[in-house]
């Protein structure tokens, strides 16, 4: 359970703020967006490893 605490005269908006950040970075949207087909594990890899490189390049500063 996500728990928030509010502080003496802090904005609803900003408490509401918190709390998104912290549900978000619990991942539980990402996990039932990624459960909701299945991949087969060398699709994942792949991707994976795609992604790794395309990370890299972006590092190096070479164009995809």
């Amino acid at each position: 359970m996500i728990i928030v605490q509010v502080k003496e005269g802090e904005s609803l908006e900003k408490s509401l703020k918190k709390f998104k950040k912290k549900f978000e970075k619990t991942g539980v949207v990402r996990e039932l967006r990624g459960r909701q087909k299945f991949t087969k594990p060398s699709i994942r890899k792949r991707e994976t490893k795609l992604k790794a490189i395309y990370r890299q390049q972006l590092q190096l500063g070479i164009e995809a």
